[in-house]
């Protein structure tokens, strides 16, 4: 079988780029914080994903699948916003962040799901969660949201809403290479599709969705068949190999993260970017297949 990825051997002329970015010869662009959520259903072949397929016109992932998601706005920052569950400072110890930042953070993952499927984690109390998000008065929300011409505290004190901030997990943390000219700290968010609530296709930044078993969308970037970014491609396998939602929750609940910068490294007689330790075992497995 053919393993396109990772690791993917690396051009000479990027393997020069990246030693020029190393060694201070060039500065490496600041990078943005955001947050991303893998959006899960459960299937007979384990969790089912949403993915969006980016315009191949962006400046950014052109054309790859990829998770809801996108960088934090200033707004997301407000202290006042509904909030129920864990605290900003209990995200903050798990997110490998300050207070403020993780409080941003969440509020940005549940914004940007909202903006790109039509999917709201928030609810009237602590144990209640919005049912039915496709109503004309929804769209012109998210609309709104989308344009920034609403913000999010208010989108949810008008609705007399809270964040279910219970309803994510913490999966992982990747920041973009340094060599990249527009870079992200991304944290990566697990959440189940609420009871009722259905996904639509919505996103101005995508072309096409789907929902894709995590592990058939892993095969398919394998087969050439869909176009994933390393963290995407790696966050697919490992979610895949669980059985439900529930289970990759159940592993979320305890999980904490560290921020992953991917670096050149060694691929037989060229090169390659790093990943986890922790994922090397599964991508060692596919090659094996």
């Amino acid at each position: 079988m053919k393993i396109p990825l990772p690791p993917v051997p690396l051009p000479e002329h990027l393997i020069d780029v990246a030693r020029s970015f190393e060694d201070g010869t060039n500065t490496p662009a600041e990078p943005r914080d955001a947050a991303t959520v893998i959006l899960m259903r459960p299937s007979a072949d384990g969790p089912e994903v949403y993915y969006l397929r980016r315009h191949v016109s962006m400046d950014f992932a052109a054309g790859m699948a990829v998770f809801p998601g996108g960088g934090v706005d200033r707004r997301d920052f407000d202290a006042s916003v509904g909030w129920a569950g864990p605290s900003p400072a209990a995200w903050a110890a798990r997110l490998g962040c300050d207070e403020e930042t993780a409080r941003a953070l969440v509020c940005a993952a549940v914004r940007e799901t909202f903006e790109e499927s039509g999917v709201l984690l928030a609810g009237t109390s602590e144990t209640s969660v919005v049912e039915d998000t496709t109503g004309d008065d929804w769209e012109a929300d998210r609309v709104a949201l989308e344009s920034r011409e609403l913000a999010l505290t208010d989108f949810l004190n008008r609705r007399g809403l809270v964040l279910r901030t219970d309803l994510l997990g913490v999966w992982d943390a990747w920041l973009t290479p340094i060599f990249e000219p527009k870079r992200y700290r991304t944290w990566f968010f697990v959440a189940s599709l609420p009871t009722g609530q259905v996904t639509r296709d919505v996103s101005t930044e995508s072309s096409s969705v789907a929902w894709i078993p995590a592990r058939v969308a892993a095969d398919q970037a394998d087969a050439e068949e869909l176009a994933l970014m390393p963290p995407t491609y790696l966050t697919s396998l490992e979610v895949g190999g669980y059985s439900s939602p529930d289970e990759v929750l159940g592993v979320a609940a305890s999980r904490s993260v560290e921020m992953f910068t991917p670096s050149v490294e060694p691929l037989g007689e060229g090169w390659t970017l790093s990943m986890p330790d922790r994922l090397r075992p599964l991508v060692a497995a596919r090659h094996r297949a």
